[in-house]
């Protein structure tokens, strides 16, 4: 085996976003693209000769190709070891147990989340450091820049690996070992979660549950875990085999794309508890009988009823939110005594809350929900979570949510996508917006008076970083809100996100229907911004 040093050119379009770099299948397939942003990585750190580096993916189409080009580059460039999941396939948050649990340098993640998948679909991959999380601003700037001027890069010259028999083997001097993308995550859940008295709750005639994998990553988590450790039956699963097209799906737990899960919840002999999660495992939608739960009210619920689960039980140390959830998550924090943190979108924002010990709990409103057991939101991890929370309170989901409603007042919440807009028009429509921002503050819409307009920056209390331009949000007085962001994580065109956020304490109003709630407000965020002007849709594409 010998490394091979192979002459390139750089690419214009390798700017990770949020989540890394995520392209069409095609643009990764070009020559040489993905194998520049790879040497990219590497370039950009320092330190990591003889070190471990973590492997793996949501199991995509052209995971595997990909992982065998990675552990050739990663041999090239001096890694020591290299720990990669059985068929290449890790869920995200299993990507970042394993990082942690064995001290690795780092990890590198293939997947493009609640994206299509396919040939024709999209792919994505990110770099994940020590502690577990996405790699922070100043780690991906740095490799964006090295990606403008990158000339070479170095791969070994060697056969592909056989990914799917656990056990080592080498690449010149480098160790490969295949492990079981499983057992290291579902021993962390077990160490976190009641299971005695979830099996219990299973067990029982009066309680059933439907778990929806969308043919993605967590089927076989959810068959271990559920199934195997929890004693539910195979009924219990449903498009748990995952595929490299997901189906010919959209893996995306939301009330539009888990459709199979939704008609199964609110059809006839409804289970008491559905969930669903993502392409990466990282997502997660949890239901009731005939009943959704939205991520904010998740987040807040949880948080709420953390004592009753063994690894939270001596409280928490605070909750951190994404700037466009809810603000539920804030009254819970108020009443416990412990601080709420508003921070940008981006899981990574909430690494260095958790490192240094001020969150516990944190959420983001596009189904993703975490704590400080991994650096990365983790959907299974929340279905355990309300699994222990019903079994410890012997409630419907409905109940337990409506009980929280009237102790603490509800946010109707709502968030309108409206996707693949041209982006020339979505940038249009948000740098209007920014233009407005002194004429809007005291303004009054109908009911509704304009506190304050801006554009969300947000300073890290940890290391003082400061991330701008984050979200244009517009507050009024009464604490109701209404929030425009353009989506980094879609490959074509612009997605316009619309959140729409209003405070309710009359018990009396909290069965209203959301949209009935919002329709005043979802009026003023289209006469400020244009939306159906600008847009060209009368309608979002997805309503959640």
């Amino acid at each position: 085996m010998s490394i091979k040093v192979v002459s390139t050119s750089p690419f214009a379009d390798q700017k990770p976003g949020t989540s890394g770099l995520r392209k069409k299948v095609t643009v990764f397939q070009t020559p040489n693209y993905l194998e520049n942003f790879v040497q990219s990585i590497f370039d950009s750190l320092e330190g990591f000769a003889g070190q471990t580096l973590v492997v793996g993916g949501d199991g995509r189409y052209y995971n595997r190709h990909a992982i065998q080009v990675i552990l050739k580059m990663a041999a090239a460039n001096g890694f020591g070891k290299i720990l990669v999941g059985r068929g290449g396939i890790l869920s995200t948050p299993a990507a970042s147990c394993v990082i942690r649990k064995y001290n690795a340098f780092g990890g590198i993640i293939l997947s493009a989340s609640h994206n299509p998948a396919g040939k024709d679909g999209d792919f994505g991959i990110k770099y994940n450091t020590g502690n577990g999380g996405p790699a922070p601003e100043k780690i991906t700037d740095a490799i964006y820049d090295i990606t403008k001027s990158i000339s070479e890069y170095k791969i070994l010259e060697a056969s592909d690996l056989d990914l799917d028999r656990i056990g080592e083997s080498k690449l010149g001097d480098t160790v490969v070992e295949v492990i079981d993308s499983v057992a290291d995550y579902a021993e962390l859940m077990e160490s976190l979660f009641d299971f005695d008295r979830i099996k219990l709750l299973i067990a029982s005639p009066d309680f059933s549950l439907r778990f929806d994998g969308m043919h993605a990553v967590t089927g076989p988590y959810a068959q271990e875990i559920l199934v195997n450790r929890l004693g539910a039956p195979a009924s219990a699963l449903q498009n748990c085999v995952p595929l490299e097209d997901f189906g010919d799906g959209h893996p995306d737990p939301n009330l539009v794309y888990a459709h199979d899960l939704v008609e199964v919840l609110y059809g006839d002999n409804a289970p008491d508890f559905g969930a669903a999660s993502d392409g990466d495992g990282d997502r997660n939608m949890i239901l009731g009988r005939k009943f959704f739960v939205t991520p904010s009210d998740s987040l807040a619920i949880l948080a709420a009823n953390a004592h009753h689960v063994p690894a939270y039980k001596g409280g928490l140390a605070g909750i951190a939110r994404s700037m466009p959830t809810s603000q539920a998550p804030d009254r819970v924090a108020a009443r416990l005594g412990i601080e709420s943190y508003e921070t940008p979108t981006g899981w990574k924002f909430f690494g260095n809350l958790l490192d240094a010990g001020k969150a516990t709990l944190c959420g983001e409103e596009s189904f993703g929900t975490g704590s400080n057991h991994v650096r990365e939101k983790d959907g299974l991890w929340a279905v355990l979570f309300w699994l222990n929370v019903l079994a410890a309170r012997q409630q419907s989901v409905e109940a337990i949510v409506k009980e929280h409603w009237q102790l603490y007042g509800r946010n109707f919440y709502s968030r309108h996508d409206y996707e693949g807009v041209d982006s020339d028009r979505a940038n249009t429509l948000v740098n209007n917006l920014r233009n407005k921002f002194a004429e809007l503050k005291g303004h009054k819409f109908g009911n509704y008076e304009v506190a304050f307009a801006d554009d969300f920056s947000y300073t890290d209390p940890v290391d003082g970083s400061v991330s701008n331009n984050q979200g244009i949000r517009i507050g009024f007085t009464d604490d109701s809100r209404i929030v425009f962001r353009l989506s980094g994580t879609g490959t074509q065109g612009a997605t316009l996100r619309l959140y729409v956020e209003s405070y309710e304490p009359n018990i009396a109003k909290h069965s209203l229907d959301t949209q009935e709630a919002l329709k005043e407000l979802i009026e003023i965020a289209d006469q400020v911004a244009q939306i159906k002007v600008l847009t060209g849709r009368d309608q979002p594409t997805v309503i959640t």
